[in-house]
């Protein structure tokens, strides 16, 4: 049984979990505090990949500030690997620290772990209780859980629109329909992804960077474009400053066989996914993405037609929308699916979120199971 106690610490933990967002892909968001009669010995959270994770931070800290963790508690958002990756095993220094007890919010997918880790410190008398707050830490690290039980990538859909659901002018025009502090919010939500997607159709009309800007991050997101016949221009921004993929169905012409070599020699990324309508296979794209890439989250911004596409294809795990209090008319809608012929048809989802940013609105739904 959990006491109030326990649950302020863990809720500790998650808070610092959540300061891991946009360093530690794709190694999960953890956070550990240790506590020795409810006082705060130390506390870490999980560092760019190749350095401390959570558990040895917050030991760390312990030793900073010169005390003792003998006897203490540590509460950790996930299950201590037990495994050589790009750092020893956090089991083996957990073992050695002489921590009493461990309170784990949930246990670690990755099937090099999976419950060895806690078998690992039982085995070596440290007391174990798991499942504290365990939604809580399942949502802070909802990319990572998708990949390690399906080998894909949570995928969140973006879009800004006014109120009658236009992204764009029928002249093509888009900027700026939401405000700065939206914009900016928005970036927030590209530095915690580990690709950030669009289409051919938005490269050619916009043009865009597609990067994070604003906000200090270890490294870029990969870029990735979704181009059927590869008719992105060389000189696209995108292609700029940053490590790029592009997916195409087919070499339509002697252009597009030039551009892939030019494109090649650039050191941009080619997948050749085609499905059996001459288009890039999304699904796939996604599963190549989740293994080669280790992609925990993929943050689309793309135009209606993609959007539609994921969504019509079952892609899409979360909508993130910020609508602007205006009124455009005619336009470019959010989505393309293509006609209904029944109202039940349309996919349906639950709301996760509302939120005000600045003068606009954020919303954030799921899609229903």
């Amino acid at each position: 049984m959990f006491t109030s106690i326990d649950y302020y610490w863990m809720q500790q933990a998650l808070d610092l979990a959540s300061l891991a967002r946009t360093i530690c892909q794709p190694n999960p968001r953890v956070g550990c505090v240790i506590v020795k009669d409810n006082a705060l010995l130390g506390q870490g959270y999980t560092q760019a990949p190749g350095n401390h994770h959570a558990e040895i931070m917050a030991l760390e800290d312990v030793k900073k500030q010169g005390g003792s963790v003998f006897g203490a508690t540590a509460y950790v958002t996930l299950e201590p690997c037990c495994h050589y990756g790009k750092t020893p095993p956090c089991t083996d220094t957990l073992i050695k620290s002489g921590i009493r007890r461990i309170v784990i919010a949930g246990l670690d997918p990755n099937p090099l772990v999976a419950g060895k880790g806690i078998k690992t410190l039982q085995d070596a008398g440290i007391a174990i209780e798991v499942g504290l707050l365990n939604q809580k830490a399942e949502q802070e690290n909802i990319g990572f859980m998708k990949r390690m039980r399906l080998g894909l990538p949570w995928v969140r859909l973006k879009i800004a629109a006014s109120l009658d659901s236009i992204t764009a002018l029928p002249n093509g025009k888009s900027k700026w329909i939401t405000s700065p502090l939206a914009r900016q919010d928005g970036h927030l939500w590209r530095a915690q992804a580990s690709v950030l997607l669009t289409g051919g159709g938005t490269v050619l009309a916009d043009d865009p960077e597609l990067n994070v800007r604003g906000i200090e991050i270890p490294n870029q997101p990969l870029r990735v474009i979704v181009d059927s016949h590869l008719e992105t221009p060389l000189q696209s921004k995108i292609l700029r400053n940053g490590k790029t993929l592009i997916a195409y169905a087919a070499l339509s012409s002697d252009h597009s066989l030039k551009t892939q070599d030019a494109l090649l020699n650039m050191g941009v990324e080619l997948i050749h996914l085609p499905n059996q309508n001459g288009k890039v296979d999304l699904p796939k794209l996604l599963q190549y993405l989740a293994t080669v890439h280790q992609a925990n989250e993929v943050h689309v911004e793309a135009g209606s037609k993609l959007n539609g596409s994921l969504i019509r294809e079952n892609c899409v795990d979360e909508l993130l929308i910020y609508l602007a209090p205006k009124l455009l008319g005619q336009g470019l809608s959010i989505t393309n699916l293509g006609p209904l012929f029944d109202i039940p048809e349309g996919p349906e989802w639950e709301w996760l979120e509302q939120e005000v940013i600045g003068p606009d609105l954020r919303l954030r739904l799921i899609k229903c199971r």
